[in-house]
């Protein structure tokens, strides 16, 4: 369930600066970076030779965690050298193995002694937070809160996120995070619900506030508000909260903490008790309330994130494989919740559709030959359901159906008598032979309701295949009709 940091990408990163600087005389960060690479290679080479049965394996990981905590002792003594790029290559490492058993791979190895390391290592399951789980209150209650009356919410949540995973996971891991903490922030802060709102204007999955949200590369220049958006919303997620570790030195609660309550506040607070814990009296009791219960339940949720079934949480059985609806016809994304139907017991698709395709509003037409994500296996339903046919033509005629009843009053005498039929013969007309559509009326509506041959009407009117549509506003001829 855990994405781990790529390892091309992140030598690649690592390297960035040498390779712009070639000519230049490397500086001691960047010969730090090199030692780093170097060692993150041996280790990989160790622990190949390791799972081959060769025990030597062994000693030359061994040798490399050594290495790497080396240099990252001396990073963390250089001002300019970057913790998050030694701290991402240490979990790497370690994320190879049991963590409980790290010391029988090293055990001379002191976690405990790189600044900070604990808290960047407890969303992966280590000591420290099953400690924090034996003897923290608020996480224990709200660990507590998930699995009874937010049981449902939660679940709700996760089966969003399955959905959106793919866009969402790779920010995070690019940036050398773990997942379950961007998914512990997401259930807290929308529930998976991309286009959720708070009453103070924060938006999207991770609820980012206008102003917070252009400094990170959300803004509307794109013709929509990228605060929707679950790709670009976790980029700037990560982006914030890796801000937030290099400033506070890695304090995971203190981090979560400046999310909700304020950045300005997290940093005056570290500052002003010399980075002292989360969970200590002086700290806790400068934040308000909503972010003393934030943190804890932050925590919790990524916690069962990954231990869920520990606790008798089961998670549905899905298949979230991405895949793309290339549109045959006009639709919205209202039209096609109704015709796709509920395949593989999903109560709705709905919100897959809106949280993947953020830019449409549910009743916006969204033109044919677009391009949509979509699971996988909407791809077949959508083909024989909505592409066209009984479905697909139900699902529209509903949705242009009228909540109120369609009254007509009848045309003055004079109307009848102003048209001249082509064989002669006398045929009822309405308006002087023209009807003004109504705002949720469709073709089929207005044939029913005078009696028309739905061939003439398209006919008469010069409608365009293959959708016939009206519009709201527009004249219609009515010859041929019988009322």
């Amino acid at each position: 369930m855990r994405i781990f940091l790529n390892l091309v990408g992140c030598i690649a990163l690592f390297g960035l600066s040498a390779l712009s600087h070639a000519a230049a005389k490397p500086s001691r960060e960047q010969l730090l970076y090199g030692e780093l690479d170097q060692s993150v290679k041996n280790y990989q080479q160790a622990q190949a030779l390791y799972d081959s049965g060769d025990d030597s394996g062994a000693l030359a990981m061994n040798k490399a965690l050594e290495d790497l905590e080396d240099v990252a002792n001396r990073c963390f003594k250089l001002k300019g050298c970057s913790k998050t790029k030694i701290i991402s290559a240490y979990e790497l490492m370690l994320k190879k193995h049991d963590i409980a058993n790290i010391g029988s791979i090293n055990p001379a190895l002191n976690v405990g002694a790189l600044p900070a390391m604990g808290t960047t290592l407890k969303l992966l399951g280590d000591g420290n937070l099953e400690l924090l789980i034996q003897n923290n209150e608020p996480f224990q209650a709200a660990i507590g809160t998930w699995l009874s009356t937010l049981r449902g919410f939660y679940l709700d949540s996760w089966e969003n996120y399955q959905y959106m995973r793919y866009l969402m996971a790779p920010e995070y891991e690019k940036a050398g995070l773990p997942e379950a903490l961007l998914f512990g922030m997401m259930t807290k802060e929308s529930g998976g619900k991309a286009h959720s709102v708070s009453k103070a204007g924060a938006a999207g999955p991770l609820q980012f506030m206008p102003d917070t949200g252009r400094r990170f590369g959300l803004d509307s220049t794109r013709g929509a508000d990228m605060r929707y958006d679950p790709q670009f919303a976790a980029r700037a997620n990560a982006a914030y909260m890796n801000e937030r570790f290099e400033e506070l030195n890695r304090n995971l609660e203190m981090a979560i903490a400046g999310y909700n309550g304020g950045e300005g506040r997290a940093r005056r607070i570290h500052n002003e008790f010399g980075g002292a814990s989360f969970w200590s009296e002086r700290v806790y009791n400068e934040w308000p309330a909503e972010t003393r219960d934030y943190v804890p339940s932050v925590l919790a949720a990524a916690w069962l994130f990954m231990h869920g079934p520990e606790y008798g949480l089961s998670f549905p059985r899905i298949d979230p494989t991405p895949s793309q609806l290339v549109l045959s016809r006009s639709t919205t994304i209202n039209e096609l919740t109704i015709c796709l139907g509920n395949p593989s017991n999903q109560a709705t698709w709905f919100r897959v559709l809106r949280n993947l395709n953020p830019a449409y509003e549910p009743a916006q037409f969204i033109a044919q030959g677009t391009t949509l994500r979509a699971p996988r296996k909407l791809v077949d339903s959508y083909r024989s359901n909505c592409a066209s046919g009984p479905r697909a033509d139900m699902a529209r005629n509903l949705l242009q159906a009228r909540k109120q009843p369609a009254f007509y009053t009848p045309a003055p005498a004079y109307a009848a008598s102003a048209a001249v039929p082509e064989n002669g013969v006398s045929e009822p007309v309405r308006h002087g032979g023209r009807y003004t559509v109504k705002p949720g009326e469709t073709l089929m509506m207005i044939s029913r309701t005078f009696e028309c041959d739905v061939s003439r009407l398209i006919t008469e009117n010069n409608l365009n295949p293959p959708d016939y549509i009206i519009r709201p506003g527009q004249y219609l001829k009515l010859r041929g009709c019988k009322k």
